[in-house]
């Protein structure tokens, strides 16, 4: 705070009749040279950082009803100074003038005011400055490789006048910083900005707010990057040859804190998976028990890191397939020689171990019995059994290693022929 003799330097721009009504004009003052002044001694200030107090001693004039303040911004107003308030009262001594800029210099004068709207001669220029902003936050840091998020943690501000913070973050679409949340209480120390992007950069700042708002500067911008996802699994297949069985195998991922591996199977190739077992990071295979025959299935395999991320679900399925039956046997010889019936078929492929044949002997004109041979180890079967007149029907099947079954083959009609008696 000082005082200095600069009204031969200074222009007052403002003034008029009323004053509470015309604050900023440019009207010239309507000077009264004989009302009291108030003395520049008298004056004192004191200021903040958006805000000087004023006190002075009140005048004795019984002709003054009220002072009026001028001022000027010294940084940019230069020697114009503009009517900021009036104040209706001779016996306020005392004045705030508020919304200041921190460290900035202002030139006041002040003028006693009489009811018809004159006023006195200013008192000499005098020059207040406002106190500079706090300094910023000493520290701040932001942690990367977080699942999904970055925790943005700083050293709470020393200054007792702090209350809160506002932290921003940098939008790169608008190139713009951006707020991201008011933090109450200056021991507050960490904000985890959450619900981000996996593998993705963000910058951030932060600003300490008094009791008053008024804001210190920002602190350095520092950067964070969220966790990536895990690498997923290399070389997945599915078997197509196992009995009621698909065995899936793949390599390891080769992100180190990968806890487990989940097995998501579809009917479909590119959609419709759900889980369908989880296992530990040092299994590599899994078989799929399905009690079906050539059932077809599509697998993807995901690697799960301990903060419970899941490598890419942008990652193609491997089809398996369980082993289907064995082709059924060709019947390419059933008829009728001598007493017995004789047939002859060849292999449907070359998974066949051994045959069924399955023998069906007409009762009456609705039933049948039926009779099985299992486990034929030759391509041609003789019946002995079969009587005169009678119609059987034969049909065959083949067995692999695996114990699978081929569906039957369509069955061979015979009838052994009724012997004529001569009479």
């Amino acid at each position: 705070m000082q005082t200095t003799s600069l009204a031969a330097l200074i222009l007052l721009s403002s003034g008029c009749s009323n004053l509470n009504n015309n604050l900023g004009t440019a009207n010239e003052p309507n000077i009264d040279e004989t009302l009291e002044v108030i003395s520049d001694a008298s004056i004192k200030s004191l200021s903040d950082i958006t805000s000087i107090a004023f006190e002075w001693k009140s005048v004795n004039d019984h002709r003054v009803t009220g002072y009026n303040f001028y001022r000027a911004n010294m940084h940019k107003d230069g020697r114009r100074l503009k009517l900021i308030d009036s104040i209706n009262n001779k016996y306020s001594t005392h004045y705030v003038d508020k919304n200041l800029e921190p460290n900035t210099k202002y030139v006041y004068q002040i003028s006693s005011k009489a009811s018809d709207g004159k006023e006195s001669k200013t008192t000499n220029a005098y020059i207040a400055q406002t106190a500079p902003r706090i300094a910023p936050v000493s520290f701040m840091q932001a942690l990367s490789d977080l699942p999904n998020r970055i925790k943005v943690i700083w050293r709470p501000h020393e200054d007792k006048s702090i209350a809160y913070y506002v932290l921003e973050r940098f939008n790169t679409s608008v190139n713009n910083w951006e707020k991201l949340s008011k933090i109450e209480g200056r021991l507050e120390s960490e904000y985890i900005d959450d619900g981000l992007d996996n593998n993705e950069s963000f910058r951030y700042r932060i600003k300490a707010f008094t009791y008053n708002d008024v804001a210190t500067v920002a602190t350095e911008a520092v950067s964070a990057k969220t966790k990536p996802l895990p690498k997923g699994v290399t070389d997945l297949t599915a078997s197509n040859d196992k009995p009621k069985s698909i065995n899936l195998t793949w390599t390891a991922s080769k992100t180190e804190d990968v806890i487990k591996y989940e097995i998501e199977r579809s009917n479909l190739k590119t959609f419709g998976f759900t889980k369908l077992k989880e296992v530990n990071n040092e299994t590599l295979a899994y078989t799929d028990a399905i009690d079906q025959d050539g059932a077809v299935y599509f697998y993807k395999v995901f690697a799960v890191d301990k903060d419970n991320l899941r490598s890419s679900v942008n990652t193609d399925s491997v089809k398996g397939v369980t082993l289907n039956k064995p082709a059924k046997p060709n019947i390419t010889l059933a008829q009728i020689q001598g007493s017995k019936a004789i047939l002859n078929w060849t292999s449907g492929d070359h998974r066949a171990m051994s045959y069924n044949i399955y023998k069906r002997t007409k009762i009456n004109f609705f039933t049948y019995k039926t009779e099985s041979f299992k486990d034929i180890k030759e391509l041609r079967y003789e019946d002995n059994n079969i009587i005169s007149g009678v119609e059987y029907k034969y049909s065959i099947q083949a067995n692999d290693e695996y114990g699978l079954i081929s569906e039957r083959t369509d069955e061979a009609a015979l009838i052994l022929p009724q012997t004529k008696i001569l009479k």
